[in-house]
């Protein structure tokens, strides 16, 4: 098949795909991709290493961010060694039920797809320690012997302003080929089934375990204001010394305008098969803007009392007054 004509497939498929009404289906109460009922009890039997190390998050939180940090503190800020795709070394465990389709996922023009995407939970599985894993899974629905905390496995779960993280998750979005207006995109986002959701129930899963001394939250807009905090409270979680220059060395490397342009970490090589099969913007990115309070520059005034209701509504029945009390 000529590269026009796997565009051309890819497309139409990416169009069937984000138009798919039951891609995303409940289970167990949470709104997954259909394919994860393949994986679920896999997932959940798994045997958990005191070494592991999972970064939890709903998506968009600043889950590559964070990432990439841990790496780097468990790797004692070897840069070398983090040239090498940040999936691979840090993989996405449940990624293979979002793309467990091979015939699509083969469609992109001259991509060879990994087993770190396609098998994802038996590359968790098989991985040397310490496994360093990313899940977007709400905390009861983890690895049995995770949520038991017998192990003394870590997890740090990074949350963000739910407004901040509509903008980030349209944009991430608009990269996969979404045709909605950015409006209509917070209606589907505050009222619709989408993946993970309820968005509220997977922040309060994990807040309910902050006595859990094997789980430190993070929030996105702390890493924001002062980086360097963040990082030393970070490696004293994680049992690791860092001196003053690597604290420094990893503040840099962290930075925004470096993390836009890692190419092991921003997903430009994935993106620009996309943009080459017209499924992404031009100017899609997705480490795209790294701002705190976006929603204050973008949002409409009827956006934000719709957001600012839902708020309202959802805070309280987890019995916080406000986002800033997490």
């Amino acid at each position: 098949m000529s590269e026009v004509n796997q565009c051309s497939k890819l497309n139409e498929n990416y169009r069937k795909h984000l138009n798919q009404p039951k891609f995303y289906v409940k289970y167990k109460g949470v709104m997954l991709p259909k394919y994860f009922s393949k994986f679920g009890d896999k997932i959940e039997k798994m045997d958990i290493k005191t070494s592991d190390i999972w970064v939890c998050s709903f998506p968009r939180s600043g889950t590559t961010w964070t990432q990439e940090m841990v790496w780097c503190i468990v790797n004692d800020v070897n840069l070398e060694a983090a040239k090498e795709i940040l999936p691979k070394r840090f993989p996405f465990l449940e990624i293979s039920s979002i793309c467990n389709d091979k015939e699509t996922m083969s469609m992109y023009p001259g991509i060879e797809i990994p087993d770190y995407i396609l098998n994802s939970v038996d590359y968790v599985i098989n991985l040397q320690s310490p496994r360093l894993i990313k899940t977007h899974l709400p905390f009861k629905m983890l690895p049995i012997k995770l949520q038991q905390n017998t192990t003394g496995a870590k997890i740090v779960y990074v949350i963000r302003n739910p407004k901040d993280l509509c903008i980030s998750y349209y944009h991430f979005s608009r990269a996969g080929g979404l045709t909605a207006t950015f409006d209509e995109y917070i209606d589907r986002f505050l009222y619709a089934n989408g993946p993970y959701k309820p968005y509220w129930d997977h922040m309060l899963g994990y807040l309910n375990q902050s006595h859990n001394p094997n789980i430190l939250l993070l929030r996105y807009e702390d890493m924001l204001k002062d980086l360097k905090t963040v990082i030393y409270k970070t490696a004293k979680f994680l049992g690791k010394n860092m001196k003053e220059n690597q604290v420094e060395k990893l503040v840099d490397h962290l930075s925004f305008r470096n993390m836009k342009e890692n190419r092991f970490v921003n997903y430009d090589m994935l993106l620009e098969e996309r943009k080459k099969c017209n499924i992404a913007d031009t100017d899609a990115s997705l480490i795209r803007c790294g701002k705190l309070n976006q929603w204050k520059e973008v949002m409409s005034l009827e956006s934000i009392e719709k957001f600012e209701k839902w708020e309202k509504e959802n805070l309280n029945r987890i019995g916080l007054s406000q986002y800033n009390d997490v």
